[in-house]
């Protein structure tokens, strides 16, 4: 298995956006495979901004398979983790370090075992498709580690299998996950639709008012949603194919007036079909361009200020030169905001402190990627545990947490 000692570990690092449906999925036709009613579309955002980052460690010294999700151990006998597990392995290759002397033949990764830690920069469980993220990289990592020649296609139908909507994070910019018609789900995987620099000048604000683990899951909402719901498959069959469409010729010719138009009827016909708030309280908006996302920055800033001895660089996270944009650099500028003038002479302006945790200000994004940065590892790599120390690094540009 390796030349020299037995007491070695291999390790690999990946990084994973999250993505946000604009034509939602919601409902199974297979709950074990995880196979969609219908196609579905989404944006990935800036890693930078949300992604979950994996560390997967191999060694001979470890006994059993293990995970840690943000410094916490999880039972990984689950059955979505242990299907991705499975899959993985099942294509693993040959793989050799000449620096560290190791050569792991592609028959012995089904009896060496991993430890895996992952960790997301933003709010796990609480309807930002952390699942999503962690689930994709979960997979990417252990695709790289294993030496997996597979392309994002065939990855991203193993992703849908721990998660459904983490087939689609497998690809940067605007993704399709394409419900396929195979009984087997060979034919359910996400496709890139465009690149995050085909239209760049998307900015996405997100309301986060909850950080909190959502009360209902994804997967029970959308279980109670096809069993109660005649909306559901009328909305699947009738609704969304043409839909579908529509939003690729919008996405295509950078029309927004159409994308901002599909996206809402579909969140509203979302809710009324599903009637939950499974997805989370958390709020995405998208703008335009900069200026636009500015100026929705004011009024969200005017009705949704930061609780009192709150810094605004720290209520607003994320991408924040759109604070430069909105002519906004302290608090006092938040409290010189005149109201939102199409309130005007219409009905009083309010305002509602506190009720928005933050905002998070990002953009489109690219997919996965390799870490090559030791330091940016999650697991010790003499000891194939988790580092003890975790140091919350605030970075005054993007907001994100990084353990060290």
């Amino acid at each position: 298995m390796a030349s020299g000692t037995e007491s070695w570990i291999l390790m690999a690092t990946g990084r994973t956006p999250t993505n946000i449906a604009v034509i939602k999925y919601w409902g199974k036709r297979d709950e074990a495979l995880i196979l969609p009613v219908n196609d579905s579309i989404s944006v990935t955002l800036d890693p930078d901004h949300l992604s979950a980052t994996t560390t997967v460690a191999v060694s001979p010294t470890f006994d059993r398979d293990r995970m840690w999700l943000n410094g916490k151990e999880i039972p990984l006998s689950g059955d979505r983790f242990q299907s991705c597990l499975r899959e993985i392995r099942k294509l693993a290759d040959d793989v050799e370090d000449e620096k560290k002397g190791i050569r792991i033949q592609k028959d012995d990764w089904q009896k060496l075992h991993v430890h895996i830690a992952s960790y997301n920069n933003f709010p796990t469980a609480a309807g930002l498709a952390s699942s999503a993220a962690g689930l994709a990289c979960f997979v990417f990592t252990l695709a790289k580690l294993m030496n997996v020649k597979e392309d994002c296609g065939k990855l991203s139908s193993i992703a849908r299998q721990g998660s459904g909507s983490a087939c689609r994070s497998m690809y940067g910019g605007f993704v399709k996950w394409t419900m396929g018609k195979d009984a087997s789900g060979s034919d359910s995987i996400a496709v890139q639709l465009a690149s995050e620099s085909h239209w760049n000048d998307l900015v996405i604000i997100i309301a986060v008012v909850s950080s909190k683990q959502k009360e209902t899951s994804s997967t029970t909402g959308m279980r109670d949603s096809v069993e109660t719901s005649p909306l559901l498959q009328h909305r699947a069959q009738t609704v969304v194919p043409g839909r579908i469409l529509q939003m690729e010729e919008a996405i295509r010719n950078r029309d927004f007036a159409s994308f901002a138009r599909l996206t809402c009827a579909d969140s509203n016909q979302f809710h009324a079909a599903a009637y939950t708030f499974d997805a989370g309280p958390n709020s995405v908006l998208i703008a335009p361009n900069r200026k636009s996302a500015g100026l929705l920055l004011q009024r969200l800033l005017f009705c949704f200020p930061p609780p009192a001895h709150n810094e605004l660089t720290s209520y607003v996270i994320g991408d924040k030169s759109i604070l430069h944009e909105a002519g906004l650099q302290s608090m006092k500028d938040v409290e010189a905001l005149p109201p939102p003038p199409e309130s005007k002479d219409k009905y009083p302006s309010q305002k509602f402190p506190g009720v928005v945790s933050y905002f998070i200000c990002t953009r489109l994004g690219s997919g996965p990627r390799v870490l090559t940065d030791e330091s940016l590892a999650l697991l010790s790599p003499t000891t194939g545990l988790p580092k003890l120390l975790y140091i919350v690094v605030e970075n005054v540009c993007d907001g994100k947490r990084n353990p060290t």
